[in-house]
């Protein structure tokens, strides 16, 4: 089992270190959280348990991504319980996704 600290691949992409802290800066910035970026572990769940976030913070988090990455997090993508299951998996999503 990879450490934290690893890239995961997610359908075929890496999760870049260097993008996992990005978006964690940016979740931990749009949801005023009062943890550090660099605390979040990317391979814990962003949802519920792990990091803790409900749904409305998962809106949030899919609105600033989708303005910062030029693509639509969709609400009713099938996808999305893979999308946030942690940072990792969203770093890679944006990897594959992103037009900027």
């Amino acid at each position: 089992m990879p450490n934290s600290l690893e890239t995961v691949p997610v359908n075929g992409h890496e999760a870049d270190p260097a993008l996992v802290r990005e978006i964690a800066g940016l979740v931990v910035s749009a949801l005023n959280l009062e943890v550090k970026e660099d605390e979040i572990d990317p391979a814990a769940p962003l949802y519920g348990e792990g990091l803790g976030l409900d749904s409305i913070d998962i809106l949030e988090v899919a609105l600033v991504v989708s303005k910062r990455y030029g693509f639509k997090l969709k609400e009713d993508d099938q996808d999305n319980l893979r999308i946030f299951r942690s940072l990792n998996n969203l770093a890679a999503h944006v990897a594959e996704r992103r037009t900027k």
